[in-house]
């Protein structure tokens, strides 16, 4: 990504999530990740009833609108100012109060330590300077803080961000083709994306990044609420968190990394 931003969006890029980010289940995901940090919480017997909760990428602005309806203090940044537009207007018609700017996530423009909570969903891999990023939301983040990142699985062949095959798994010289071709000639290839991906993470390498920035990881089957699980799902569950071969096999098999990191 470059240093000089483009702020502008194709319109149907704006117009694919704008309608998305008020689907009924797509709203259930957002209330479903920010339960997952709420339970961290509670677990680890820190924080307190309100947070300070950073989306970064906030695209229409569905994630800061869960915290908000809760009474937390939600903030959102996004490169796109067509859809920070739209996060803007439809926060003002639901009488929430949610502090929208427009910006970089390689310089946010929050003081040091001044999160509980910073959300970055499906936006590192667009960034190529992606390792900036991770220091940028280590700044801005409180000692015992959350850090919720998703992103790509290059484990997995299934994956949105380009339509072609099996795309994760080609290799790199293939994916800077493609990714050339959907800047210029063929943007539908990206979903029209004014930045498509240009990085692939495993589960695995991007729990050691936050690691060695001191943060104790969490992956997506250590987020999951075993209380409204079945039987069946619980025994699923406790075999991928007990064994390690079984953990990589499930890994394999979802399109997108989850990992959570406590901030020490």
């Amino acid at each position: 990504m470059p240093e000089a931003w483009d702020y502008s969006s194709a319109q149907e890029f704006v117009s694919y999530y704008a309608e998305k980010s008020v689907r009924p289940e797509q709203m259930s995901h957002f209330r479903s990740l920010r339960d997952a940090i709420l339970r961290v919480f509670e677990q680890r017997g820190e924080g307190g009833p309100i947070y300070d909760v950073l989306d970064i990428g906030c695209n229409a602005g569905g994630q800061c609108s869960v915290w908000a309806e809760m009474g937390h203090r939600a903030h959102g940044l996004d490169v796109n100012e067509p859809l920070l537009d739209l996060a803007r207007k439809r926060a003002e018609e639901a009488g929430q109060a949610i502090d929208y700017r427009l910006g970089s996530a390689t310089e946010l423009p929050w003081p040091n330590e001044s999160m509980d909570v910073c959300i970055s969903t499906e936006l590192i891999e667009h960034v190529a300077d992606w390792k900036r990023c991770l220091t940028e939301f280590t700044r801005v983040l409180r000692p015992g803080g959350a850090l919720l990142l998703t992103t790509t699985n290059k484990l997995c062949p299934r994956q949105n961000e380009f339509n072609l095959p099996l795309y994760s798994w080609y290799p790199g010289f293939a994916k800077r083709r493609f990714e050339q071709l959907a800047l210029t000639t063929k943007p539908e290839l990206a979903n029209y994306a004014k930045y498509p991906a240009v990085n692939w993470f495993t589960p695995y390498g991007l729990n050691a990044e936050l690691g060695r920035r001191d943060f104790i990881t969490i992956d997506r089957f250590d987020l999951v609420n075993r209380a409204n699980k079945g039987r069946l799902e619980r025994f699923i569950l406790t075999a991928i968190r007990l064994l390690p071969p079984v953990r990589f096999a499930a890994h394999c098999c979802f399109a997108g990394t989850m990992s959570l990191g406590i901030k020490k």
